[in-house]
């Protein structure tokens, strides 16, 4: 009798990004920068990592510099995704390809060697992201554990993490030693206003010249639809967390859009590039906040000339 193997179980497949990108109703500034973007693959070069929690979208870097080409912006951010594990060759090699309009966000444990952080550091790596979630793997003490060598990179911090998770670990959150971004305004909860307990601690960290915060992937955190309402723009919902983080740190803001949104499943919940430039003007009013978030704050965080 011949044993087959039981078929692998199979993973949600994530929506693609879309394909009608459109430029913003405002024109961008020169030198404008998504601090947050994502390559996957493409997996005949870039295989996705085993543990991965779902099938992501085509997304190689060409379609990402097709966006740019439309919407006005100019630099940028690679992210690394959970998809490809700790191999950051995908946005890596993204990186080298920019002719220097790119750095990128790794992701580290104790599997990479001191010469491969060198070596990723001269490719163009400027900071690691890590992640308190309730949907991957991370944990303080996986933090703790690279924290010396981050330092010794020079690198910021990109902490992914959920509401419960940042007040549970305010303590540790506040001694770290490192500039750090808490990514997506801690996944706030709109509907919880702005007095929620996660959002004034968010507030109160940016008091701290060490931190800052990264308005984006605001389609996942809004309760709203993206279908658009007469007049309005979608993840309005938003608005006010985005003015009221701006206020407080005017200097530690950036924004990123999360293309291509992997990790979307419902159709009509993946966000198009154009709106959501749209809602940066409405986060920022003015010329003078719109080329701070988008221009210059990005630039000192990441080195860009």
């Amino acid at each position: 009798m011949v044993v087959t193997a039981p078929p692998a179980p199979s993973l949600p497949v994530a929506l693609p990004p879309d394909p009608n990108t459109r430029p913003p109703r405002w024109v961008v500034p020169a030198g404008a920068c998504d601090t947050h973007f994502h390559v996957f693959g493409p997996p005949d070069r870039f295989p996705f990592a085993a543990t991965r929690r779902y099938e992501p979208p085509a997304a190689p870097v060409e379609h990402y510099w097709n966006v740019q080409k439309i919407t006005g912006l100019s630099r940028a951010v690679a992210v690394q995704p959970t998809a490809h594990g700790f191999d950051n060759a995908a946005i890596l090699d993204a990186v080298a390809r920019s002719e220097g309009r790119m750095r990128g966000v790794v992701c580290i444990d104790e599997t990479v060697t001191d010469a491969q952080l060198a070596d990723m550091k001269a490719a163009g790596a400027r900071g690691a992201r890590v992640s308190l979630m309730s949907d991957r793997t991370g944990s303080t003490a996986a933090i703790e554990s690279q924290l010396a060598r981050i330092e010794a990179m020079g690198w910021s911090l990109v902490l992914h993490i959920e509401p419960q998770f940042f007040l549970a670990h305010e303590d540790f959150i506040r001694a770290l030693p490192v500039a750090t971004v808490i990514d997506h305004m801690a996944r706030i909860d709109p509907g919880a206003g702005l007095d929620q307990p996660a959002f004034q601690l968010l507030l109160d960290l940016l008091g701290d010249d060490r931190f800052w915060t990264k308005i984006c992937c605001v389609d996942k955190i809004s309760t709203r639809p993206q279908a658009r309402v007469e007049a309005g723009l979608p993840f309005e919902d938003v608005i006010p967390f985005a003015r009221a983080v701006i206020a407080r740190a005017p200097d530690r803001v950036i924004w990123g859009s999360d293309w291509p949104h992997g990790n979307t499943f419902t159709p009509g919940r993946t966000p198009n590039e154009g709106d959501l430039l749209d809602l940066v003007a409405e986060f920022a009013p003015d010329d003078a906040q719109r080329r701070a978030v988008l221009v210059d704050n990005p630039a000192r965080l990441y080195g860009f000339d």
